[in-house]
């Protein structure tokens, strides 16, 4: 009953911020998610075969899900929602179906005012429902590739490090080749590529295959045998991304720490320009910490990514994900970004 009290003053603090109800489906189609995203779904997925064959999934994510309604509906850009995902995770303790209620706005290229709206609008829920002692920890991806990309190493390096960023033990051990100058590969495992380039060559270029079309493959195929593998100054590069990764301070201090950041490891002023977004942030006059090693648990995330406390209790959490239409189907990149409430942490 408490529950149910609780969503209904959620729901109408979206209503009167102007989001609209979305009813995603509950069974989507594996294949499409799979052959869509890639592999990264599949280990917490629900999935589950019908009498013809094919293979369904309950939704493991109600972002992912709304994103696939709003592709094939085309239905309003800017919703919320209510019910329940099911997901697989590693940790034993954890529930496989979590209770939700979330905003998205989708298709709106007003990035801050929509980054702010989303936050703005989960912070009005708490505070309506009487959550006490409030606290925000954002990040920025895109600081981080910004980063990356102003380093000095070859482009097939920045590319690894920040595809894996989301997989940090994995992107721990990319680091440590990196600085060790130890990543070679060798004829056997390089012809076998080869061999498969060959094949794909040969197959329809506007094929999808992961999320990506066979072309986009086959470009960065020949990207990487022309670019070197290993060079000198990767125990300097993994200094440096190593030193970015500690930074955690108040928002309001954000901007002194990235300018000594800059200054004490000799990098161009303006790496770190778009910071607009997070700057924006200020305006909720909010406690609210700023750390760059936050945000890699979810993949899909491309921007600004943040989660709210009740006390010690994460009571929400959301980002920017402006890549993962595309993924799920959509011909270009279409600006999005939302949020969910976890009913079960109030």
């Amino acid at each position: 009953m408490k529950s149910k009290k609780l969503s209904e003053i959620i729901i109408k603090t979206f209503k009167n911020k102007g989001f609209v109800l979305s009813e995603p489906d509950i069974l989507l189609d594996t294949d499409y998610i799979i052959e869509r995203s890639g592999e990264r779904f599949r280990s917490s997925m629900l999935s589950f075969k019908r009498e013809d064959g094919k293979t369904m999934c309950l939704r493991p994510d109600l972002t992912v899900a709304s994103c696939i309604s709003f592709l094939q509906k085309r239905s309003s850009s800017k919703i919320y929602y209510s019910g329940q995902a099911y997901r697989r995770s590693k940790n034993k303790d954890t529930s496989l179906i979590n209770d939700q209620l979330g905003i998205e706005i989708l298709g709106s290229k007003n990035e801050f005012k929509d980054d702010l709206k989303v936050i703005s609008t989960i912070l009005s829920s708490a505070k309506k429902i009487k959550c006490k002692k409030i606290k925000i920890k954002v990040g920025d991806i895109s600081l981080f590739k910004s980063l990356i990309n102003a380093l000095d190493m070859p482009d097939r390096w920045k590319l690894r490090l920040i595809r894996h960023f989301w997989r940090p033990s994995y992107f721990e051990e990319l680091l440590n080749r990196l600085e060790k100058n130890t990543d070679k590969i060798d004829k056997a495992t390089f012809d076998i590529d080869k061999k498969k380039f060959n094949i794909m060559k040969k197959l329809d270029q506007d094929q999808v295959v992961a999320g990506r079309t066979v072309l986009e493959i086959l470009k960065r195929f020949e990207k990487k045998i022309k670019d070197p593998r290993s060079f000198t100054d990767g125990k300097q590069v993994v200094r440096i991304i190593r030193s970015f990764l500690k930074i955690n301070c108040k928002l309001s201090n954000l901007d002194e720490k990235l300018i000594n950041f800059t200054k004490e490891n000799n990098l161009k002023k303006n790496i770190f320009k778009n910071l607009k977004s997070v700057q924006n942030l200020k305006k909720l006059k909010q406690e609210i910490n700023f750390i760059t090693n936050f945000g890699r648990d979810i993949e899909y995330y491309t921007g600004i990514v943040f989660e709210v406390f009740s006390g010690n209790r994460e009571i929400a959490r959301g980002g920017r994900y402006d890549d993962l239409l595309k993924s799920l189907g959509a011909k270009k990149n279409i600006p999005a970004v939302g949020a969910a409430i976890n009913l079960k942490n109030i």
